[in-house]
């Protein structure tokens, strides 16, 4: 059985994290959890389990700022994206996955996701280099990773790789003289203030930002307008 899921749609910095989990059910810890549920060491420990068991395959698929920031599409057809190309990395013919709905309607979601499976997905880390084409079928739940412990397990990969990737941005720009970036949402004030500071110095918003999110074009607004009053 397969499960995906993804984690960071909604920040301002970074990119949004796909996963995909196959295992058999017995192979998932029973104390497996929605990744919001559980703490930042949990989910760490049960992601590494997930690796290590070869009864399970996980596979994650990056969506960054540059696909996310196209106007050509959309979140939702960037979650879609993001977990056929997760599980299109771990999926064999005949396979049945059930995936956390990121669309009002769960069974168009559905079509989708498994109609992008079956035209083949896209790069992911999966070591053997992962399957395409294959003929999945879907099902898509709002909350589903609060149902399934497969579902479950996928945010926990998705949640501990988004987390390692805003990680070593924040090693970054501390690196660069910033005192960190924060978790990347919109409402983390230290978000703001990073994103603030950034363009005060540069004059521009960092490469790891959502240009197309309205926080950024607030933070450019008031760049201006504080520039403005000093001229």
């Amino acid at each position: 059985m397969l499960g995906a899921d993804e984690a960071g749609k909604g920040p301002v910095l970074g990119p949004m994290v796909a996963a995909a989990v196959r295992a058999d059910p017995a192979a998932i810890p029973e104390d497996v959890d929605d990744s919001k549920r559980l703490s930042p060491a949990r989910r760490k420990a049960l992601d590494a389990v997930l690796r290590e068991d070869d009864r399970v395959a996980v596979a994650v698929s990056l969506v960054g700022v540059d696909r996310i920031d196209d106007p050509g599409t959309d979140m939702n057809t960037l979650t879609v994206a993001g977990q056929a190309e997760a599980l299109a990395a771990v999926a064999r013919d005949g396979d049945r996955a059930v995936v956390d709905a990121g669309d009002v309607s769960e069974s168009r979601f559905a079509s989708r996701v498994a109609d992008a499976v079956a035209s083949g997905g896209g790069s992911t880390d999966a070591p053997d280099g992962g399957a395409t084409g294959v003929a999945v079928e879907v099902t898509a739940e709002h909350g589903a990773d609060e149902s399934y412990p497969v579902v479950a397990a996928a945010s926990v990969v998705a949640k501990v790789e988004r987390d390692r990737v805003v990680a070593e941005l924040d090693a970054e720009y501390r690196a660069r003289g910033y005192e960190g970036i924060g978790s990347g949402y919109p409402s983390d004030p230290n978000t703001r203030e990073f994103l603030r500071e950034f363009v005060a110095h540069e004059g521009d918003l960092p490469e790891c930002a959502r240009t197309s999110w309205s926080t950024c074009d607030d933070v450019l607004a008031a760049n201006e307008q504080s520039a403005l009053g000093e001229f």
